[in-house]
């Protein structure tokens, strides 16, 4: 019987409290205690009793929403008042300092904390009662928030109230618990944000220009890809990357591109001009170079003398960094040839011979010295260099490929470390035929601007590897043009009819400009065009009489300057010269090409997959940078052009830049 008894009661409603009564109730029971005790010592020099504070506390405690059940309140009531009265009674009174904080949360009391307390101070912490799924589901919703400021109380709804002065002013003693590590995350297990110190190259996008001031425009070929790489990668991390880490002209010619090739490597590449309508502008036209290099065959590739010249700095301990490179050094290590030669130099402190030059038939030991790199130290990178070099020369290949393979972070901290050292130094070491290519890792200390110098003047290329997949693309796929180099200070020079063009723009190779006169300069240095390489440069043109132009005639414009060759070509956009130099001469020669109008296709549509996919990507680069030019150019209309000529995708690449794309597209509309 008691047991039926029993399971009526526990299923039993009870009833709702009077406030009246409960009140009275404990109005009674703390006068009952303060008779009791009234002789006791109250610990306190306050003339109040202990009973004010107490009464204060437990009103608060009872008024809120916690205890509202009167079950909750009557399991509570008793082990609450229990732990109370006997701190109470022997330390002195419950008081509420001006630095500390109570936390509630609808499933109880949490604690009172107070991060100021000494060593005699003790600590009261409970259970709160059981939560029913929505009270739990809303605790750890307000377990994602950081504790409010001190003296004040949060509830869960996320407002505060404030519990300073008053009765905190009597306070002797002081008491915390420390609150539920469930919904506040104590300040050691924060986060702490890496410091970034990634330095970049600041450039302003380039102008548009006056085809009849300026009728002339001069470039370095650039085939470096590290720009696209680390804008995947910001992407990827949930953020829009900086302006200045966008170069147009590597995001381009980041993909392949099957543009007419030369037929033999003594015209080691060929150009195809395409004129077609601008998708972002009616009004203007896209004047598309696109530049193939000579493809050897794998049968006839010179042998190879590499040197790793690796960061060991103890910048490079982390997992996108020393750990990655070493996985993506194997991995050219496995292609290399048994009459290769592989060396290893590492810079960390001080620059050490890791391994001496060593035939690639010997994997198992070149393996096992890059498995045995760690991180540590500062960065002596002229040091490093120096030794890679000496390695390189020593190990020197006549006709074949001699060059120093630069993995880093970017940080240059000890040592020669200035941008104009480090170029003088690799300048002086490329005229004795050895090369110098960068790649590189990792965040936080990332110096673009030192990659852009040496890939710059050390005839090579500067790659970012952020995945094993993208080493996979840089030294395994694209080891021929990565390695290979079929042609040096390659140069490209535009002249345009002002009877046929009013205004230019070059999209990307800001950071490539030269001079008019560096083009016939033989002495000034440009880029270089590995095996099978290919190459896009796009040029925006306003077409003589379009209301797209955006420079004023000038008042005295009749003075047009005596432009023979405008009259005597005047079906001429353009006309395209191309400068460079074979691998082991030092003599550049010419190749040279009219545009007219039979380059002209009738709309973009018509044009090439490749060229339109091209298009897409320098759109792309210009949104990602806020050009004008592409300001009111949608993502959608990008990824529209992407996907209808997105063609032949063995490995992947083009679906991943529409994925980037929308990714693009979502974090800009998140910041509006």
């Amino acid at each position: 019987m008691a047991k039926d008894e029993l399971d009526i009661l526990r299923t039993a409603r009870a009833p709702e409290p009077d406030p009246t009564a409960r009140d009275r109730a404990l109005a009674a029971a703390l006068t009952s205690f303060d008779e009791k005790f009234a002789t006791a010592p109250q610990g306190s020099a306050d003339t109040r009793r202990q009973s004010f504070g107490t009464q204060k506390i437990w009103s608060r405690l009872m008024d809120r929403k916690f205890l509202s059940t009167p079950v909750i309140a009557s399991l509570l009531a008793l082990p609450v008042a229990g732990y109370a009265t006997y701190y109470l009674m022997n330390d002195g009174p419950f008081a509420l300092p001006q630095d500390t904080a109570v936390q509630e949360t609808g499933g109880g009391l949490l604690g009172l904390n107070d991060e100021k307390a000494g060593e005699d101070n003790r600590s009261l912490a409970f259970e709160p009662a059981p939560a029913s799924p929505r009270e739990e589901a809303e605790i750890a919703l307000d377990s994602t928030m950081s504790a409010p400021p001190v003296g004040t109380l949060q509830t869960l709804g996320g407002g505060t109230r404030d519990l300073r002065g008053g009765a905190n002013a009597l306070a002797k003693k002081r008491y915390a618990a420390p609150p539920s590590p469930s919904v506040v995350a104590p300040p050691d297990a924060m986060p702490v944000p890496a410091e970034d110190r990634d330095r970049l190259e600041a450039f302003d996008t380039n102008p548009v220009r006056s085809a009849l001031e300026n009728p002339v425009s001069t470039f370095s070929i650039d085939v470096d890809t590290a720009s696209y790489a680390f804008t995947r990668a910001t992407l990827k991390n949930g953020a829009l990357p900086q302006a200045d880490t966008v170069r147009v002209e590597e995001m381009i010619n980041y993909f392949n591109y099957d543009w007419t090739g030369p037929q033999n490597a003594e015209t080691p590449f060929n150009s195809t001009v395409t004129v077609m309508p601008t998708p972002w502008n009616d009004h203007t036209k896209l004047m598309h170079v696109a530049i193939k290099g000579y493809d050897v065959a794998p049968a006839a590739e010179p042998k190879s003398n590499l040197v790793f010249l690796i960061d060991t700095s103890g910048s490079m301990n982390a997992p996108d960094k020393l750990p990655l490179l070493k996985s993506a050094f194997r991995l050219l290590v496995e292609r290399m040839d048994g009459d290769d030669t592989i060396s290893i130099v590492t810079y960390a402190g001080s620059a050490g011979t890791v391994l001496e030059p060593t035939k690639g038939s010997e994997k198992a030991k070149i393996l096992g010295a890059l498995d045995r790199l760690g991180a540590g130290g500062s960065t002596a990178g002229e040091a490093g260099l120096r030794e890679a070099y000496r390695l390189a020369q020593e190990s020197f290949v006549e006709g074949g490929v001699n060059r120093v393979m630069l993995a880093t972070d970017g940080d240059f901290n000890v040592g020669q470390s200035s941008d104009e050292d480090l170029k003088r130094l690799i300048e002086d070491k490329r005229r004795s035929g050895v090369f110098l290519s960068v790649f590189g890792f990792g965040r936080g200390n990332y110096n673009d601007q030192m990659m852009q110098t040496i890939a710059q003047n050390g005839n090579g290329t500067a790659a970012y590897i952020d995945t094993l997949a993208e080493a996979e693309k840089t030294l395994v796929q694209e080891a021929s043009s990565t390695l290979f180099s079929i042609a040096k200070d390659v140069k490209i020079q535009v002249e345009f009819n002002p009877d046929a063009v009013a205004e230019y723009r070059l999209i990307g190779y800001e950071t490539r400009a030269l001079k008019r006169e560096d083009f016939n300069n033989d002495r000034v240095d440009a880029g270089d065009i590995g095996s099978g390489h290919a190459v896009t440069a796009i040029y925006e043109i306003t077409p003589k009489g379009s209301p797209a132009q955006m420079i004023d005639d000038l008042r005295y414009g009749e003075a047009k300057a005596d432009n023979d060759a405008g009259i005597a070509h005047a079906d001429e956009y353009a006309f395209v010269k191309i400068r460079y130099k074979l691998p082991d001469e030092d003599v550049s020669k010419l190749i040279e090409t009219p545009v007219t109008a039979a380059n002209e296709v009738a709309g973009f549509g018509a044009a090439g997959d490749d060229q339109r996919f091209s298009v897409a990507v320098a759109a792309f680069g210009q949104k990602l940078r806020d050009a004008d030019q592409t300001a009111d150019f949608g993502y959608d209309r990008i990824l529209e052009i992407a996907t209808a000529a997105r063609g032949a995708d063995p490995f992947g690449y083009r679906a991943e830049f529409l994925q980037l794309v929308r990714l693009a597209s979502a974090l800009d509309a998140s910041k509006r």
